[in-house]
């Protein structure tokens, strides 16, 4: 008779009640900390993906579950019907680490990424004198802004739309790391650029140095809003605290989420200056749970978590240091390795398959990545990992990579 494990249990009964949009590794996690993550039977993993830079903070950083027991112990939601005390308190320590006069809190990504939308048509209409319902946005092919019916409208990835139009017009499409095509289509109606400096479901995409200094040059000669989402990229990831920072770009709308919220509790926001903030009025837009004093507590925590103990200089020394060990691996599979601190991307040959068993080879080996568009494997630990740490990850990696297939 054939035993079922914990974990083939769990997984039936989520398949059985639970709607089938998502293709996860087979693995069901019960525990995590630090790097570290344990299944239901027991086994010990890498996470390699960190909720795709929503555990920058590593699994329940201790400063950061202690915040969140000692706020869930005197309040957790007030709606933003009333003040609390932990929202003014959250949102200085926010400005201050990114360097904005002003941030409006949400809860998810998308939701972020939809309130920068409204605030770049809002003030092309209002500051700009955009005609009436004529404001377009450019953003990126390739790109990933969330699943909202608005934004996977624009993007070019097929399944994100099938099935769900029709959709909000008034965004233009143009090619990543073309800066030039940006130039060219800019029209009068255009109030923004939305773009992700790395694309990471678009397969850990890095443009030319210099792309993002010369994209933002552009916005400002036509008086055009850069809009840059670092929901992914932000907080670390990349070796600075945000991605625009390798190039001393500062965003007229910086997009914020994921390692916001420590890997505990989904937090976001935009982050701008008083000139865009002030579209905004009482009624216009709002959440029920954004700026929440439990999110406030725990997103305070981890922004502190990351200037204490200086996650973005670690991203960056160790993040050189993995991506050139993975360069020396000698494998017939890889087509290129790429990264940009602790955000990298190893691409497999189209003839040598899709990324999908390697992420399955690994799993074996004890360590969690997953595929991105079809060919690539991502690597992006918490920021918390250690060089050893590494070097035993690249143990496994070296030998998936290598082996005979």
């Amino acid at each position: 008779m054939t035993t079922i494990t914990n974990t083939q249990k769990i997984i039936q009964e989520t398949e059985k009640y639970g709607a089938n949009n998502y293709h996860p590794l087979s693995v069901v996690l019960v525990k995590g900390e630090g790097v570290w993550v344990w299944d239901a039977d027991g086994r010990k993993y890498m996470d390699m993906l960190a909720a795709y830079s929503a555990l920058n903070q590593g699994h329940r950083h201790p400063a950061i579950i202690r915040a969140m027991e000692e706020q869930a112990n005197k309040i957790t939601l007030t709606s933003r019907a009333f003040n609390n005390d932990r929202m003014g308190s959250f949102l200085k320590r926010l400005c201050e680490i990114a360097g904005f006069k002003k941030a409006l809190p949400m809860n998810t990504g998308a939701e972020a990424v939809e309130t920068a939308i409204k605030a770049a048509r809002k003030w092309g209409y209002m500051v700009k004198k955009v005609q009436k319902d004529k404001a377009e946005i450019i953003v990126l092919e390739n790109n990933f802004h969330g699943r909202t019916t608005t934004i996977v409208g624009f993007s070019t990835e097929e399944q994100y739309k099938r099935g769900f139009g029709p959709f909000t017009p008034g965004f233009k499409v143009i090619p990543f790391g073309d800066a030039d095509a940006l130039e060219k289509a800019i029209t009068p109606n255009t109030v923004g650029f939305l773009m992700e400096p790395i694309q990471g479901e678009g397969g850990v995409l890095i443009p030319d140095e210099g792309y993002i200094r010369k994209t933002y040059d552009i916005c400002k000669k036509h008086n055009v809003l850069f809009m840059a989402d670092e929901i992914q990229t932000g907080f670390g990831r990349t070796g600075k605290m945000f991605c625009c920072d390798h190039e001393n770009v500062k965003p007229d709308i910086l997009i914020v989420g994921k390692a916001l919220g420590g890997g505990v509790y989904p937090v976001s926001a935009i982050l701008a200056s008083d000139e865009i903030m002030r579209v905004f009025t009482p009624g216009d837009h709002g959440s029920t749970f954004g700026g929440n004093p439990l999110g406030m507590a725990i997103a305070e925590a981890a922004l502190n978590v990351l200037t204490d103990e200086k996650l973005p200089e670690r991203a960056d020394e160790l993040g050189r240091y993995f991506v050139d060990k993975l360069g020396e691996i000698n494998s017939p599979y890889v087509k290129e390795v790429r990264g940009k601190g602790l955000m990298i991307g190893v691409e497999i040959k189209k003839e040598s398959g899709t990324a999908r068993p390697y992420c399955e080879s690994l799993m074996k080996l004890g360590i969690l990545a997953k595929e991105t568009h079809h060919q690539v494997i991502r690597f992006a630990p918490p920021l918390v990992i250690t060089k050893d740490e590494i070097d035993w990850a690249l143990d496994r990696i070296r030998e998936v990579l290598t082996e005979s297939k």
